[in-house]
């Protein structure tokens, strides 16, 4: 009898510990793993002033290795339901809802896009253009839609300090595929990094986006076509679905790029650390910019690492590739974690 006891004892000593791990792994949910979604947020269909169906321009998209989509139409919600059921794959690719809200302040052009919008939004107007840009924002938001703002130095018509004025939104275009679109600034106008350095140094948090602003899928003979895999943002996400990409958007979990790609982004209160995903016989330059658009540091290593000294107000890194192609990562304040 005793040798029996002994037996459940043991036996009990050793189920234990099993029980009480598959205890927890009911109660604790696990950790969800992060991943890197491919999208773009600015394109054209027939819906406005784009060469291709809705069907054919996702379909370019998806083959073409991106996992989500915004059809974004002037003044026009593509509807993505039947897309979405031709073209989407569970964690693989979306459609998501959007718009260009087509505005303008006398001459200048004000196009601010809405992602994930459930409703059209009317251009609302205004008597300067910070205010034509704050109104749609506002309507935007009222609409439950993520705001950005498009092409600023499109006809020059947004400048920094217009940016400065306004608020509610976190997300600007910092490259823009469109030939004519003037990224680069010229003539004593800022280039869209520049811009993007003025409004950070006046404290404003706001992350750079890159896009297509694809309007021609059918041109590609034409070195004046807006075509498609020209920018894109790489977004750091645990699901893909129009919740969770937006809100790590909008939280400034994703980077820029024009090619270059990366396999990490990480920051602490320590430092900054950037790790590319290197191509052969391509090199690569890891550049540190703070306040007022100044290089603070530049690495030829992978992973590049950047230390806080303390005094920055902000950090972004810009990685640039040998054959012309960019990455940006988004700022950090050290100041303000």
């Amino acid at each position: 009898m005793k040798e029996i006891r002994r037996r459940y004892w043991l036996i009990s000593c050793l189920l234990l510990p099993i029980a009480v791990l598959l205890w927890l792994s009911t109660t604790v949910p696990a950790q969800e793993s992060l991943r890197w979604f491919k999208g773009n947020t600015h394109t054209h269909t027939l819906n406005s002033d784009g060469d291709s169906t809705p069907a054919e321009v996702t379909q370019w998209y998806r083959e073409h290795g991106y996992n989500f989509l915004v059809l974004s139409d002037h003044n026009f919600l593509t509807s993505v339901e039947g897309l979405n059921a031709v073209y989407g794959a569970s964690n693989k690719f979306i459609l998501i809802p959007g718009e260009e809200v087509t505005d303008r302040y006398l001459q200048r052009p004000v196009h601010i896009n809405g992602l994930n919008l459930k409703e059209l939004v009317s251009p609302q107007g205004g008597n300067s253009v910070a205010e034509t840009i704050q109104r749609n924002v506002d309507a935007i938001r009222s609409k439950r839609g993520i705001p950005h703002i498009n092409h600023p130095n499109f006809h020059w018509a947004i400048s920094a300090e217009d940016l400065l004025q306004a608020h509610r939104y976190k997300l600007f275009e910092i490259y823009n595929g469109h030939p004519t679109v003037n990224n680069l600034g010229g003539g004593g106008m800022p280039s869209l990094e520049e811009m993007w350095d003025e409004i950070l140094s006046g404290g404003k948090e706001v992350y750079g986006i890159a896009v297509d602003d694809a309007h021609h899928f059918k041109r590609p003979w034409d070195p004046n076509a807006s075509r498609p895999g020209r920018g894109w943002v790489m977004v750091r996400a645990a699901h893909l679905d129009a919740d969770s990409i937006l809100d790590a958007m909008e939280n400034g979990d994703f980077y820029a790029s024009t090619g270059v790609e990366l396999e990490d982004y990480l920051v602490n209160s320590q430092q900054m650390e950037i790790k590319i995903r290197e191509r052969q016989s391509v090199r690569y330059r890891t550049q540190f910019i703070g306040r007022g658009g100044t290089l603070l540091a530049e690495s030829f290593e992978n992973p590049a690492v950047y230390k806080f000294k303390g005094d920055e107000l902000y950090v972004r890194a810009r990685v640039l590739e040998s054959n012309g192609a960019v990455a940006w990562c988004q700022p950090f304040f050290p100041g303000s974690r």
